[in-house]
């Protein structure tokens, strides 16, 4: 296998593998020259997804009995890393996507012939997926709030009204799933739900960082799900494995700002030293630290996304270290972030250059799930459940 020996390549073990990378670096390539516009204007990419959908990338996926790539979980992590590197946004909004495919895949969740149809429509139109289920007044819906958003039988089906917030990928979908609370059955339940006049897209998404992720409110106004299209069974518990396209962007950001800053020790020379910055005891110590950082966090995310895909009877165990992966890579990579930034000083806060969108969009990942505090009490409860 030709590879080289950047430290990003580290993790691919095939050509199949490599074929994928170089596809989805140069996609990266392409979507890091259209980044910090986009980042400005807090516009949706557009573009970028109409690049991804030619190239093949809404389908990986998909079963291949429906004309997808079905790619592993491990797979999933290295190319979203990978296209991370060029545009956090971009991959982290499509990373909702491609792990609710493969959640579905895995879980079964839905009806087989609702299935069967999305994953058609997403091979020969690029068609697209998330879950919309935040609320302003019940928060994250990983702790448990009960959704305002209401599902009332109407003949044929069911409608639905209520205000979903954080919605990504909201300006491209012409379909999403919501969840909703059936006042008459006392309790909630899914919906997939296509987007008609009844369905309105609120532009409220004006961030701090992760700008490009269209993750605007949406308002259902009453509407229409077909009762076929009511999502009752929870499916296969997969463990959540499908959550780690979140901390494979984030490493994909930090490993963006570790090159960057790597490549200024290297080239950058003040006229008081007769060489680079880089022979500077002090810059040596900062990138060792960086190292230290990527190569711990790295070193998890794919042990535990291989494990997932290599013992399928044991996913709901690896709950616990699915989410220390993400907890571990996400914090790691603020980090990394935060001394690539120290080592390129000040003009590091410049908008003219990449560093502090990195910095930026880096920090989102505190607030993706599952949550810190989440993560910590499900570790320590499985060390005091040990037999």
């Amino acid at each position: 296998m030709n590879k080289d020996h950047r430290f990003i390549n580290q993790y691919i073990r095939s050509e199949q593998e490599l074929a994928q990378v170089d596809m989805v670096s140069e996609l990266a390539a392409l979507f890091a020259g259209r980044a910090a516009k986009q980042d400005r204007e807090g516009s949706f990419p557009f573009e970028n997804f109409a690049d991804l959908k030619e190239a093949g990338y809404l389908k990986l996926t998909i079963p291949k009995a429906y004309g997808g790539d079905e790619i592993s979980l491990y797979e999933m992590v290295m190319l979203q890393e990978r296209l991370a590197y060029g545009d956090g946004s971009t991959a982290l909004a499509v990373g909702w996507h491609l792990g609710q495919v493969l959640h579905l895949r895995t879980s079964r969740k839905w009806p087989e012939e609702l299935f069967a149809a999305f994953c058609r429509s997403s091979v020969e139109h690029g068609t697209m997926i998330n879950s919309f289920a935040s609320e302003a007044a019940t928060g994250s819906p990983s702790r448990g709030g009960k959704p305002e958003t209401t599902a009332v039988p109407a003949e044929g089906g069911w409608l639905i009204t209520g205000r979903k917030t954080f919605s990504t990928l909201s300006p491209i979908l012409d379909r999403f799933v919501v969840t909703a609370y059936i006042p008459d059955e006392d309790a909630m339940s899914e919906f997939l739900v296509e987007r008609t006049d009844k369905v309105e897209i609120v532009e409220t998404w004006d961030t701090l960082g992760m700008r490009g992720t269209g993750s605007h409110d949406v308002v259902l106004n009453g509407a229409f799900a077909p009762a076929a299209n009511r999502i009752t069974s929870k499916g296969a518990d997969d463990g959540g494995g499908w959550l780690l396209h979140i901390p494979a962007c984030y490493m994909g950001i930090a490993l963006a700002a570790r090159d960057y800053a790597l490549n200024f020790a290297r080239t950058y020379q003040p006229n008081n030293l007769n060489e680079p910055i880089r022979s500077l005891p002090s810059v040596q110590h900062q990138i060792g630290q960086m190292e230290s950082e990527l190569r711990t966090a790295r070193s998890l995310l794919y042990a535990t996304a291989d494990r997932w895909d290599k013992e399928p009877a044991s996913r709901t165990e690896l709950k616990p270290d699915l989410g220390l992966a993400k907890y571990i890579v996400t914090n790691h990579a603020i980090k990394v972030v935060d001394l690539a930034m120290r080592i390129v000083g000040g003009t590091s806060l410049s908008r003219n250059l990449p560093l502090e969108r990195y910095y930026r969009d880096v920090r989102a990942g505190l607030h993706n799930p599952p949550m810190e505090n989440t993560i910590i009490q499900t570790l320590a409860a499985a060390a005091l459940n040990e037999e």
